[in-house]
Parts: C-alpha cells; structure tokens; sequence
C-alpha cells in the first residue's frame, strides 16, 4: 500500500493539459512530481507551468526516479506495452491510458506482467467513474426502462481540416502502426467499455471496416454487431467522414419499458422517455474529466476502495475492437 502517491507522467502531452494533468495534485494523498517528454524544453515547459517539481526527456530517467511511486503512462498506444511493462518490474503501479495497447496480446502480456509482478495497473476509462455515466447505470439499475433489449450507438463525424488540407500530414491517430487502428479505435475503445460496465460481458462481437475517403491509412468507416451475455443485443456505426449537416453522435438503450439517450463524448444530457413521460436530465462533467477516476487510483493504492477500470478490463474493450475490426 502506498500513502502518499507520487506520480510521474510519461507522455505529457495535450491529453495530460486538463483532462488529467492537473488532477494528480488535486485529490487527496496524491501528488504529481515529475514529468517526461522526448522534447526536452516541452516537458520543461509542462513542469514549469503546472508546478511539477522535475522533468525529463528520457522515460527511463523518470522511471527509475526514486521519489515516483506510480506511473501515467500517456503516450501514444505504441508504446503503451514497453513503458508500463517496464514500470510494472520496478513495483510501480501504472495508469495508463486508452486504448491500453495496439491489440489484445500486448493487453494480454500487460496484465501478465502485472500478476508475476503484484503490481496494480489501472486503464484510463474514466467514463467508469464520471457522474453522468454513473447515472445512466443507475437508470438501468433501477429498472426505469425495463428490462434492456437493445443498444445502438451512432457515431458520424467529418473530417478534420488537417486531414483534408492539400498535402495534408496523418497525425498519429489515424496511422494503425502507432494507434492500433484509426478514430474508432480511439473513440469505440471508450463505448466498449463503458457498455460492458453498464451491461455485463460481450460475448460476440463482429463487424466490416474500410477506408472509404483514402485521407489516411486506417478504416474511416465501420459498422458492428455485438451480444452481450446477459441477451441484450447492440448495434453500431462509425464513419468519420460524413459531411457537416450530417453529423451525430448519440447511443440509446431500448428496454421493455422505455428508452434513453445519452452521448459518449458530447455528455451533459440523458433523455428518459417512457410510455407517459419524457425527461430530460443535465449532468455537467468535472473540469478535469479524469479526476473522479484518478480518485478511485488513489483509493486502491492506499487500500480504501477499488477502481473500476483495471488491466483485465481494459483487455476486454481492445478484444472487442479487434474482433469487429478483424472480422
């Protein structure tokens, strides 16, 4: 068990500005006191900016920091499997974030090493832990639309202006060999999860991927079908190059008395409709989204709670992505 958690961020990058950065400091027993990144005078700037103690631009030099208890490792998934291997050996529990790594055998030898190791890893799906998907489990829960029948989630999107501008440059995102896929690996990895979470294990998964517009190498348009275990069954769309009136984003729950909608990624409202009423509720997000997460981190690693995202079920959501990707 840890008292204070001292952690180090490998990877401080755009996500680790507000989502995650500067919840490390704010909760309880917990303190961010050093940071990587390969340019030197970023993480400088990082550390100078958000008042952490050290910086670096070698991963190794952080890691074998011995005032750094835990690790974020906020890189892209590359090299998820080799930093979190390597602090795992060290007995420093990890944080990583999603996806957990570019396919289900480096989720698989992650978790391994976290068994033979003793050593907790935690995976960044922090929708687990936020107030607004707390809620819609609640609902379900509670029975306000029945039993579940299904799940659809549609998820149409344009093309960014960098993706489209001539002579254009695919970020890494959208390169398969640094990300593991494309925008759906990215963003599905979050919906997989979270289902899961809200509906139990998915047992079957299959679907079709393409690369319809040729603005990058991964797929940009693909379509899915999954069963759960418990009988509910789900549906889903992805295309990232749909045109600017025609985006939307949304998934609903069908049950036997009613249904909600809720957003993955624009969040705020959840619509409940049943046969009399239709309610609408607002839950705002946390200024920094990842906190209520990190929180749960902390709680596990000074033994007063648990965290609901974990290696194993990290692993699940990337079986998922490759099942429908692959089939």
């Amino acid at each position: 068990m840890l008292d204070t958690v001292k952690w180090g961020i490998i990877g401080c990058g755009d996500v680790t500005e507000v989502k995650s950065g500067p919840a490390f400091s704010r909760v309880p027993h917990s303190e961010l006191v050093a940071v990587m990144r390969r340019d030197g005078a970023k993480a400088a700037d990082y550390a100078q900016r958000h008042g952490v103690p050290k910086w670096y631009d070698q991963a190794d030099d952080l890691l074998n920091d011995p005032e750094v208890n835990a690790i974020y490792v906020a890189t892209p998934p590359d090299t998820h499997k080799e930093y979190t291997i390597k602090a795992l050996r060290l007995g420093k529990p990890v944080y990583v974030e999603k996806p957990m790594a570019l396919n289900t055998a480096q989720c698989e030898e992650m978790v391994r090493v976290s068994e033979e190791t003793g050593t907790p890893l935690f995976v960044a799906y922090y929708r687990r832990a936020l107030p607004y998907f707390l809620k819609v489990k609640e609902l379900v829960e509670q029975g306000v639309i029945g039993d579940i029948k299904t799940v659809h989630t549609i998820v149409h999107k344009s093309p960014s202006a960098e993706e489209t501008a001539p002579g254009a440059q695919p970020k890494w995102r959208v390169l398969p060999e640094v990300s593991g896929g494309g925008h759906f690996h990215d963003l599905a990895s979050h919906q997989f999860d979270f289902l899961e979470f809200l509906l139990g294990p998915i047992t079957q998964a299959t679907g079709v991927a393409r690369n319809q517009a040729g603005l990058y190498p991964a797929d940009d348009a693909v379509v899915a079908a999954f069963g759960f275990d418990s009988g509910v069954v789900g549906s889903g769309s992805w295309c990232f190059t749909v045109p600017p009136n025609q985006q939307k984003e949304e998934t609903y729950l069908l049950g036997s008395k009613g249904k909600i909608t809720f957003s993955f990624f624009e969040m705020g409202k959840l619509t409940i409709e049943t046969e009399h009423t239709t309610e609408v509720l607002t839950i705002p997000a946390p200024a920094h989204i990842q906190q209520p997460m990190i929180e749960s981190v902390v709680a596990a690693l000074r033994g007063e709670g648990t965290c609901a995202s974990t290696g194993e079920t990290g692993t699940r959501s990337s079986r998922i992505l490759d099942l429908i990707t692959q089939g």
